[in-house]
């Protein structure tokens, strides 16, 4: 009686759903709009709750190497690897979402510049009045057009007219009400801002392509909630959202 007893907990305690819990976040900017809609759905179906805080890819590795301790975070995977390097998160568990490119937008009516090859690109920089992408120091797209600027040989003419503002802090918007002709960011910055338009993606000698994902924290005592919103996000049915929020999903 005491065995068939105790299998019987056993049977009981594996049927008994998972205790709902907060899962704690930080977050780059560019996932912001899949999970606009990917949160509510998770939540509804496991009773755990999500607390997001975003902020610039730089500022979310500064708190991690200091010692904050989310739950998980999501950023580019290559800074994942090294953050699982550094033991400040879990390798185990990690997985990728999507890819996105770096795109050229303009206000919602202005001429299409031709961004077409990398001649053309550096022409169209140099003819703009006004250009804002993100801060070279704060986000991997910033510290990619730095680059790029240097090695189109116009750092010097673009630093005149550039305004550097992270998406996060407003600078889509900027192009938007007109204050820059001209924007860079990842595509999934963009999709969601009313009142511009992508002009194209960078000629792919030029490009950046950056490789989203999500890992949990090597503090976290209790992953299982963060590993599954990490599978929840990854899941193949629900690339339609991550492909609608500018991201090119895994296998496409």
């Amino acid at each position: 009686m005491k065995k068939i007893a105790l299998i019987l907990a056993a049977h009981l305690m594996a049927t008994v759903p998972t205790m709902a819990a907060d899962i704690n976040i930080m977050s780059g900017g560019a996932p912001k709009e899949a999970l606009a809609v990917l949160i509510p759905q998770f939540e509804k179906a496991t009773g755990h709750h999500v607390k997001m805080t975003y902020m610039v890819i730089s500022a979310l590795q500064q708190k991690l190497v200091a010692g904050e301790t989310p739950d998980m975070v999501l950023m580019p995977t290559s800074a994942i690897a090294d953050l699982a390097k550094a033991g400040k998160l879990k390798a185990e568990g990690s997985a990728p979402f999507g890819t996105v490119k770096i795109v050229t937008i303009i206000k919602d009516g202005a001429p299409r510049p031709d961004i077409s090859t990398t001649a053309a690109f550096r022409d169209t920089l140099l003819k703009a009045k006004s250009i804002v992408y993100s801060t070279p120091t704060a986000t991997p797209s910033g510290a990619h057009m730095a680059k790029v600027v240097a090695q189109l040989d116009i750092a010097q003419a673009v630093e005149k007219k550039v305004t550097y503002r992270p998406a996060l802090d407003g600078g889509v918007e900027m192009v938007a009400d007109g204050q820059a002709e001209i924007g860079i960011y990842p595509s999934s910055e963009v999709v969601h801002v009313k009142g511009v338009t992508q002009a194209g993606a960078l000629p792919d000698a030029l490009q950046l392509n950056l490789i989203y994902g999500a890992a949990a924290t090597a503090a976290n005592s209790n992953p299982e909630p963060a590993l599954a919103f990490i599978k929840f996000l990854a899941s193949k049915d629900n690339a339609g959202v991550w492909k609608a929020a500018g991201f090119d999903p895994p296998g496409n």
